[in-house]
């Protein structure tokens, strides 16, 4: 059986122990520093809680150190791979070079065992370019979240000795991961360092080479949400072996709700599979609150270009989260209104909907009477027949609220006599696990009944995480008086002993991975990186060591580093969702555009940004001027 993971994304401790009980394989947290989160760092402590606590499950904690490193930084990095595998961490996700170098050189002296796992900042959208990556020690390679399955599909073809993990949950970049210069061009907030002040949410002008405006201004850059997970089975089909949901940024009832649903989702398909698929780690999760994504925070879903077609994927009325649509604005009176509709509203949910402009406009309802509304303030703009959206639904958050699941690992057990000795052999369903506990004791037949008591006994395993699902008493056991104290010393010592032997196991799992010898080639690239040679975010000296010794010509200084005279007219975005296909000008439908070239973008303060097509790769450059 092939295993397949689900990874949830942890903003903190809290929410990577959330993610273990509803249903996640592994868990990915940025530590105290370069994480490509800025606002979500940890402690090496909470790292190690949640290691321990995920650990248990046979779940695998990652780390992300995925931001470019600056030459002073670089000694402060080693030191944090070295406290991060004290930790426990299983692997760490990596976009500068000098970080493979780092591992390597600690690898050598043995002072590490994580495996590295190539972010998709790294820009993995070519089956090349991953081969190139697995031949540089990387164990898994992060795709790009633009791929196609059947793009995917050929890069398992090509390249089926690594591990592949893709995107299908959550908040969409507009442009390819790794070669997004926006924020630092505008902001000087650079998303390679995890300081995105996203550019993609902004409002702009559209306008052309005459400036002309060709539309109204339009959050021509936001992307809905992405939810792939009605196409799952296609991917795990494809070659993909970790399906990662984004939100290092959500708080802890987005992590529950979404990694629920997919947790489910997984567990369904894998049910009817026949044999070929299981589930990474161990654990069976019980829950109190049925999973809804539309609930959670999303700004509408898109699949992407999951099959390879641009369709609906652009939020270009809004940036914000909308929520669940809940019916139409029926009859509206002075202080509330009715929606036509079968959702149930209930006071403090939080509704929005759309004006004439189409600017979204929200409000909290103040009270609610069946599907009848009223609001804190009645909103002035809202008119009957306008669509209602949910962003914040009280009866849900509180469902979410406290305990809502219960992970578990069912045991088999088995109570038994052999010679002398009375045996309790414990083993975990599904995985080749198991211990055996025994106590030598006089064995007296019994003047009543025993194997009610011994069930219940062996039953009692509530404070651990582990549930009976079958316990076995073999014939002469049952006729034999054991003491109730003897019975829970052996339940206690056999939990105790399947808790090391878990962890024993886990941390061999660990050490099974080591960083290869470094193929010396040059890297796959786009042929946009020889023109502009910032894209391979080179920031330190073993990072262009590191490319130099692979016969890599032509590598710039990073972005970040370059003096402002050379960032003018340079590509500061590159994206597969095209703006001229959005407004029904693809070049391939050969319609004839009724502007003059180039089309251009304008925030409200002037700055401009030019568009260009590069039909060929059916891709949207945004420059810089």
């Amino acid at each position: 059986m092939h295993p397949l993971e689900l990874l949830a994304p942890a903003k903190n401790l809290e929410c990577g122990i959330a993610a273990i009980d509803h249903g996640a394989d592994a868990v990915y947290i940025g530590a105290i520093s370069h994480g490509a989160r800025v606002a979500a760092g940890n402690s090496i402590d909470d790292i190690k809680a949640l290691c321990d606590y995920a650990h248990q499950f046979m779940a695998k904690v990652y780390v992300t150190v995925n931001t470019i490193v600056y030459e002073d930084e670089l000694e402060k990095v080693e030191a944090l791979l070295l406290d991060l595998e004290h930790a426990g961490v299983d692997a760490i996700l990596v976009q500068d070079m000098a970080i493979v170098e780092v591992m390597r050189h600690l690898w050598a002296e043995g002072r590490v065992t994580m495996a590295i796992h190539a972010s998709t900042q790294t820009d993995n959208r070519i089956p090349e370019k991953v081969a190139w990556l697995s031949g540089q020690g990387f164990s898994r390679v992060v795709l790009a979240r633009e791929l196609s399955i059947e793009e995917i599909a050929e890069i398992y073809r090509q390249v089926p000795n690594v591990e592949l993990e893709a995107f299908v949950h959550g908040a969409l970049c507009v442009s390819y991961s790794g070669v997004c210069y926006a924020s630092q061009f505008c902001f000087r907030r650079s998303a390679n360092r995890g300081e995105c002040a996203q550019f993609c949410r902004l409002k702009f002008d559209l306008t052309d080479a005459e400036g002309r405006q060709i539309d109204k201004p339009r959050y021509w850059l936001s992307l809905k949400d992405m939810c792939r997970i009605e196409h799952l089975q296609q991917m795990a089909e494809a070659g993909v072996t970790s399906f990662k949901i984004e939100g290092r940024l959500k708080d802890v009832n987005y992590v529950k709700n979404v990694v629920a649903a997919y947790s489910q989702k997984l567990d369904e398909i894998i049910r009817h599979a026949d044999g070929r698929w299981c589930r990474q780690a161990l654990g069976r999760c019980g829950y109190a609150f049925t999973p809804n994504l539309r609930k959670t925070f999303n700004r509408g879903f898109t699949d992407y270009f999951v099959s390879g077609v641009r369709k609906n994927i652009a939020s270009v009325d809004t940036p914000k989260a909308m929520g669940e649509y809940v019916g139409k604005v029926k009859e509206i009176r002075r202080d509330s209104f009715n929606v036509a509709g079968t959702a149930a509203f209930a006071n403090g949910d939080g509704l929005c909907f759309f004006d004439q402009d189409k600017t979204l406009k929200g409000f909290r309802v103040n009270r609610a009477v069946g599907n009848r509304i009223f609001p804190q303030r009645m909103p002035q703009e809202l008119k009957p027949g306008m669509g209602l959206y949910r962003n914040s639904d009280t009866a849900f958050e509180k469902a979410l609220a406290g305990k809502s699941a219960v992970r578990q690992i069912p045991v088999k057990m088995m109570l038994r006599t052999i010679g002398h000795n009375i045996s309790l052999l414990m083993s975990i369903v599904g995985a080749d696990i198991e211990v055996d506990v025994q106590r030598e004791i006089e064995l007296q037949k019994a003047q009543k009944p025993q194997e009610e008591n011994m069930y219940r006994q062996m039953e009692k395993l509530g404070n651990t995480h582990y549930v009976a699902e079958e316990i076995h008493i073999d014939e002469q056991t049952a006729t034999i008086f054991i003491p109730s104290s003897v019975l829970a010393e052996l339940r206690r010592e056999a939990v105790e002993m399947l808790d090391r032997k878990l962890a024993a196991e886990s941390d061999k799992r660990r050490r099974t991975r080591k960083i290869g010898q470094v193929n010396h080639l040059p890297m796959p690239i786009p042929s946009i990186y020889a023109e502009y040679s910032y894209m391979f975010n080179v920031a330190n000296h073993l990072a262009r060591d590191f490319y130099a010794q692979n016969g890599q010509k032509g590598v710039g200084e990073a972005f970040e580093l370059a003096k402002g005279n050379q960032k003018q007219k340079c590509v500061i975005m590159q994206c597969r969702h095209c703006i001229r296909q959005l407004i029904g000008y693809c070049s391939r439908d050969g319609k004839k555009v009724p502007w003059k070239e180039p089309l251009s973008m304008r925030l409200p303060d002037g700055r401009t940004f030019r568009l260009g097509f590069d039909c060929k790769n059916c891709q949207m450059l945004v420059y810089a001027g």
